[in-house]
């Protein structure tokens, strides 16, 4: 019975698949219908044999009976009556999985063969109920050994049964932490697996990096091969270098004494030089005060297209004592016969009246440019020696003063003035003395004087009108100083003779010109180009500075008796009256200086007042009169030559350079 209930307690899969044989299941006699109510007799096996035994009282087999007998019943081919006969089943261990038999030590016997029943005694009449009694014990002791057995059995399956639960949780603890180590393993090896993924390209361009290296150190190495061999070719190239070297160093110390001497020398022909320069510009000075510190040419420009010739003999130019072969220095001015002017005794017509003029220069109408320059280029380089210059046009409107200062139209360098020539003869002539330690700086202004108002030509845009708005004024550079300066006026610094064409295209511009009685365009103004200069001599220590003015007077008139009173005729006659009563300030101031007078009146005109430093004695002085061949403008002409005689009668102290 306690066997039938440990067979009901576990569960069918685990009896129906145990691997061990089933121990021998008896079965059941069928009773004889006269001896129904005594229990059927069981065959008792051998020794060690598994006996079940019947049970009086049926029972409702279990599932897992029904279909173990069932499956015995159809193996024997024979059918069985219901009952709850079973076998123990072998128990299997469930953590370990290793199959433990019910009992060890007795080893399972197989059932009793049919064949073996047959030969049992036959069955006992019924009257025989002692014999059935003792086969009853005999088979009740059977019994009891069997229980007894299998109670053994079922002890040792249930120590057993708890070693193997035992094992069971010590193996599910086991599991569970291989389980936990597993999971942590899988996750290392999916961090190891996307690291090693990620690790890859870069072991990738390592591999690549180290060959990169791996032919490097090769070519390194190759490197280091030849530059051993060059080393060693260098070594011996160095020993002769070497010997080569301690030649050279003799050669040095004899050269060295050489260039010593020749520095020496150098010095001394430096020195011979530079006092050979002193005495050229000592000698050019004396060349120059020889031919006068106020010197006059007078020109005569040729007559212009659509001009009436002028008639023979109104102006003649007698040769020198020398004939033709010397320059001309003479002029003379014939007055034609004029029906309107008769002589006093018989009121005849007056005989034509000579004039003959002196000067240091007579250029002819057909004298170019670079001709008149010429004559001037000594003087201007003057300036560069530290003695002020300047250098003005006078004469009557439309005589070619303007053309003989700046030069005409339209750029041509064949009709150049004297001020695009002397600028670039300055640069040129600095150049070249820079070879004997002189450095020159120069500094440019244009301003204009208009009615005895100053205006800056290189301040304006756009005409003179717009130029009204500043205030000029002449005044000292500064505390001792005797150079002056107009206030608020542009000082430009130049240092190249483009840039001073592009200040005198802007002054041309901004020029005051009107039109009169004897010229479309005159110009009503008198032009003050100044050339400030500055040189010095690092190696002498000497300091020069002078100034050089290109002045472009305005033209004088005779003031008309009948001009009208209309406003521009007005306009007209204020400037007339400012320009002569300028050129008359001149004229006393030149005088003053020939005559020694103590006082002489530079601030009587704005023209003067600027040019008191280039109109001293210290200065050198140059003069051209303009005249116009034109019969008409006789008178003007012969006044403007008066004028120019006087100052050419006039002479002044010696110039003195500004050196320090």
């Amino acid at each position: 019975m306690e066997k039938g209930n440990m067979q009901s307690k576990m569960p069918p899969d685990k009896a129906s698949s145990s691997q061990l044989p089933v121990l021998g299941l008896s079965k059941k006699r069928k009773l004889d219908k006269e001896n129904a109510p005594e229990p059927e007799k069981k065959r008792i096996r051998g020794a060690g044999t598994a006996v079940t035994m019947a049970i009086s009282r049926p029972r409702v087999p279990t599932v897992a009976t029904m279909s173990r007998v069932k499956k015995q019943d159809a193996a024997q081919k024979a059918p069985l009556k219901s009952g709850p006969w079973h076998t123990t089943a072998v128990t299997t261990d469930l953590k370990s999985r290793k199959p433990v038999s019910a009992c060890s030590a007795p080893k399972p016997v197989s059932a009793v063969s049919p064949t073996t029943a047959r030969k049992r005694p036959s069955k006992r009449p019924a009257w025989d109920v002692k014999g059935q009694l003792c086969d009853l014990r005999k088979e009740f002791s059977a019994c009891q050994v069997q229980t007894e057995v299998l109670t053994r059995e079922n002890q040792e399956l249930k120590s057993q049964l708890g070693q193997a639960e035992q094992q069971a949780k010590t193996l599910e603890a086991e599991n569970k932490v291989l389980t936990a180590e597993l999971t942590e393993t899988q996750a290392q090896a999916k961090e190891d697996q996307l690291e090693l993924a990620r690790l890859g390209p870069r072991v990738q361009e390592l591999e690549e990096h180290l060959h990169t290296q791996e032919a490097l150190v090769k070519s390194l190495q190759e490197e280091r091969l030849r530059l051993q061999e060059e080393r060693r070719d260098l070594a011996t190239r160095l020993e002769v270098q070497e010997v080569q070297l301690q030649e050279s160093v003799a050669a040095l110390a004899k050269s060295q004494a050489e260039i010593t001497a020749q520095a020496a020398l150098l010095a001394e022909r430096t020195e011979h030089l530079h006092g050979l320069e002193m005495e050229r510009r000592y000698l050019h000075n004396q060349l120059q005060e020889l031919k006068g510190n106020i010197r006059v040419f007078c020109r005569v420009r040729p007559a212009l297209p659509g001009e009436t010739e002028p008639p023979p003999g109104l102006i003649l130019f007698p040769p020198g004592p020398n004939g033709t072969s010397e320059p001309s220095t003479r002029l003379s001015l014939t007055r034609p016969p004029d029906d309107h002017r008769c002589s006093i005794i018989g009121g005849l017509p007056g005989p034509p009246v000579r004039y003959d003029f002196s000067f240091d220069r007579v250029f002819l109408p057909g004298c170019r440019q670079h001709e008149v320059f010429e004559e001037v280029s000594l003087l201007v380089q003057s300036a560069l020696d530290g003695y002020p210059v300047c250098i003005f046009a006078y004469g009557q409107t439309g005589s070619g003063k303007t053309f003989t200062m700046e030069g005409g139209p339209g750029g041509d360098p064949q009709v150049e003035g004297l001020i695009p020539r002397a600028v670039r003869h300055l640069f040129s002539v600095a150049k070249k003395l820079e070879a004997q330690g002189w450095s020159y700086t120069f500094v440019a202004s244009y301003v204009e004087i208009y009615n005895e108002t100053i205006r800056d030509l290189l301040a304006c845009v756009g005409g003179a009108q717009k130029c009204q708005g500043a205030n000029y004024e002449i005044r000292l550079a500064g505390p001792g100083s005797k150079e002056l300066i107009v206030t608020n006026a542009q000082y430009v610094p130049v240092s190249c003779q483009e840039e001073v064409e592009s200040l005198l295209h802007l002054a041309r511009q901004n020029r005051a010109v009107a039109r009169t009685a004897q010229n479309e365009q005159s110009s009503r103004s008198h032009s003050v180009f100044q050339l400030q200069i500055s040189g010095k001599h690092m190696g002498q220590n000497l300091h020069c500075a002078a100034p050089l003015n290109l002045v472009d007077l305005a033209g004088s008139e005779r003031l008309d008796p009948g001009l009208s009173t209309g406003p521009s005729d007005q306009e007209r006659l204020k400037e007339t009256q400012a320009i002569n009563s300028s050129l008359s300030a001149l004229g006393h101031v030149i005088m003053a200086l020939s005559n020694k007078e103590p006082h002489v009146p530079y601030r009587n005109s704005k023209l003067t007042y600027l040019l008191q430093n280039s109109l001293r004695g210290s200065a050198k002085m140059l003069m051209f009169v303009n005249i116009s061949p034109l019969e008409e403008h006789f008178s003007e002409s012969l006044n403007s030559l008066r004028f120019a005689s006087k100052v050419n009668q006039c002479v002044i102290g010696s110039a003195r350079a500004n050196k320090k």
